[in-house]
């Protein structure tokens, strides 16, 4: 929700005036703040919880996390009532902050300990969850404010009690549902590989975050990241100064949904695949094929052709998204998975590095640029062969990585071996209990409608930008 949190900016900015902004009225680049505090929260959050997680276990964190993200909507709503904007960045944008980062590795650092022999696509699962809420949640806030909406008030109050409530609700069933497997567990019939590429031992987060191959990773993370941000945050603006006309104000904002869709997609397709050919291949699958397309979008523009133009963008976002879905994975390769989820937290201050850096950039390129005469439409030229020098330091940083030393490993945290299964904990997992598959298909579907009704919303107003080409 946190990526569609701008649903209600302009609302808000009207909160008191109602049918147009007031005096006394918040900015939105004042309201604007609780977006930048979301991601700086929840690299920091993580960064500073994650082995908190790790000692007490995914549960109580994914319940702390329902309680602050949730918590975190009702003081927001409080500071709307009585107009204290400072409520609204400690209500959603710190404490809400927490919830993003602790809501965010829990799922990861359970679900990579339950399929040792798939870490890219349970990862990719999780996350792309993450992405998926803006889907599910942007459409409700909209329709809610409109239900609440009064001569007397925007309803945007009403609407954050009623997203907390729904918020608390579905994070308390997923939280109370983790189970981690028993220590040495194993799927039935599946032997640890014996490459060294990838780790039966765990290194503890304290050492990992000295070593040369987390910086590099750190770097890797934040230079895809802050590529992929830049073009998110400048997508509306790009293809409407790009294709004059052409792309309506409503057909941009489909634009902006369609790369939200393939960013989802993108996390679990690249996070599965790199099951099969490895995560540095991955990445380097990112950077290649990034530098090639960041540096094809002038050349789309030129030629006109919006179809062309709205490609390579999709495809640009599906490496954003698996990004961030195959990053936990390559860690867990790399310093096994006893402390991932600590180790992620920490990674994570990447991503708040690059949620500045890269709009940041991007924005102060495009305006220097229009500062000179260069017309809109060529202002975003330079820009792109800036972000094709991100990815080509961030493909260097990616064939520098290399396994880490043996000496610095702590514990075994895989059997690795058949063996492993011999345990009456580890073989009660392996057993299916009654009623085990209605509870699977009752799960499934409590997350697949809601994303299905999502789906279809962007895919709606998505159409409208080809209506006219």
């Amino acid at each position: 929700m946190a990526y569609g949190f701008s649903v209600f900016w302009l609302p808000l900015s009207r909160a008191i005036g109602i049918t147009a902004s007031a005096p006394e009225d918040w900015k939105v680049s004042t309201l604007g703040w609780m977006y930048t505090l979301f991601f700086v929260m929840l690299g920091s959050s993580a960064a500073v919880f994650g082995p908190w997680l790790e000692r007490e276990g995914p549960r109580k964190a994914g319940v702390v996390a329902a309680c602050c993200w949730a918590g975190g909507f009702f003081l927001s709503a409080l500071g709307i009532r009585l107009h204290q904007v400072w409520l609204l960045w400690l209500g959603s944008g710190v404490i809400g902050g927490c919830g993003l980062g602790l809501g965010y590795i829990s799922p990861v650092s359970t679900l990579i300990k339950w399929f040792p022999d798939r870490r890219g696509m349970a990862t990719g699962l999780a996350i792309m969850g993450f992405g998926g809420g803006a889907l599910i949640g942007t459409p409700l806030a909209d329709a809610l404010m409109r239900s609440f909406a009064t001569p007397t008030s925007v309803g945007v109050w009403q609407t954050f009690v009623v997203l907390g409530t729904i918020y608390f609700i579905a994070m308390m069933a997923g939280a109370l549902a983790y189970r981690l497997p028993p220590p040495g567990w194993t799927p039935h019939g599946w032997t640890a590989p014996a490459s060294a590429a990838i780790s039966a031992r765990a290194v503890t987060a304290e050492t990992a975050w000295r070593t040369q191959q987390f910086w590099l990773l750190w770097a890797v993370l934040c230079l895809n990241v802050s590529a992929g941000i830049g073009v998110l945050g400048m997508a509306s603006p790009m293809i409407q100064e790009v294709f004059q006309g052409r792309a309506s104000a409503s057909a941009a904002a489909g634009f902006a949904g369609l790369l939200s869709l393939f960013n989802i997609a993108g996390r679990i397709f690249w996070a599965s695949l790199s099951d099969r050919i490895g995560r540095k291949a991955t990445y380097v699958v990112f950077f290649a094929l990034g530098m090639l397309l960041y540096a094809s979008v002038p050349f789309a523009g030129r030629t006109g052709s919006l179809v062309l133009f709205v490609a390579i963008f999709c495809v640009i976002l599906t490496m954003y998204g698996g990004g961030f879905a195959t990053i936990p994975a390559y860690l867990a390769d790399l310093f096994g998975v006893a402390f991932v989820g600590a180790i992620h937290g920490r990674l994570l201050t990447a991503w708040s590095t690059a949620g500045i850096l890269g709009p940041v950039l991007v924005n102060y390129i495009r305006e220097y640029q229009l500062g000179r005469g260069v017309a809109p439409a060529d202002a975003y030229t330079f820009t792109m062969y800036v972000l094709v020098g991100f990815l080509l330091i961030g493909l260097v940083c990616n064939l520098l990585v290399r396994p880490v030393g043996a000496g610095l490993f702590a514990i075994t945290t895989l059997g690795g071996a058949p063996a492993s299964a011999a345990s009456p904990a580890a073989a009660a997992f392996d057993s299916t209990p009654p009623g085990h598959w209605g509870r699977v298909a009752v799960a499934w579907l409590l997350v697949s409608i809601p994303l299905a009704w999502g789906i279809y919303n962007t895919l709606a107003l998505a159409s409208q930008l080809f209506a006219r080409s």
